[in-house]
């Protein structure tokens, strides 16, 4: 690999990072524009597959990402301020555009799934879906006829 980083098959290659660094919103570069960035931007996108890909609680990141608290707060940042959505909106729109399709679906699919969920998932959220008999939640997907995510929506599995 002739990325940065200790190799996690989870790391993003140089071709992938080239596609993601640019949607990403600027860094924060100092006096004026709040503190520099002391890690990487790459390492903490790397981090942050590193927990998607192997479901480790954000504590148990191997000690060469940055600390698992900044990891984390990239994540949030980027998630509750839509980046994460945005990114991955554009990288779908690429994927349909190399396919010679329109950038935006003009077609959906939509599947649904009852899951068990573990007990330390609250009560108000989860609860028994007779016809499964399935005591937990209900995921449904929308995809477009690539097969590409466009929607994601978890609900009680009596819904």
């Amino acid at each position: 690999m002739s990325g940065v980083g200790s190799g996690y098959p989870s790391d993003l290659t140089d071709e992938q990072w080239a596609l993601v660094e640019p949607l990403l919103p600027p860094a924060r570069v100092g006096p004026k524009g709040g503190r520099r960035e002391k890690h990487p931007r790459r390492r903490i996108v790397d981090a942050i597959f590193y927990v998607v890909r192997t479901g480790c609680a954000w504590r148990q990141l191997p000690k060469d990402f940055a600390p698992w608290p900044t990891v984390y707060w990239y994540f949030t940042w980027w998630h509750d301020d839509g980046i994460v959505e945005r990114i991955h909106d554009a990288l779908r729109g690429q994927v349909r555009e190399a396919d010679g399709r329109d950038v935006e679906p003009s077609a959906g699919l939509i599947d649904s799934q009852s899951v068990r969920a573990a007990d330390t998932v609250p009560a108000a959220t989860r609860s028994f879906d007779a016809g499964k008999k399935v005591k937990g939640r209900k995921r449904f997907i929308v995809t477009d006829t690539l097969g590409l995510l466009l929607a994601v929506h978890v609900v009680a599995a009596s819904m």
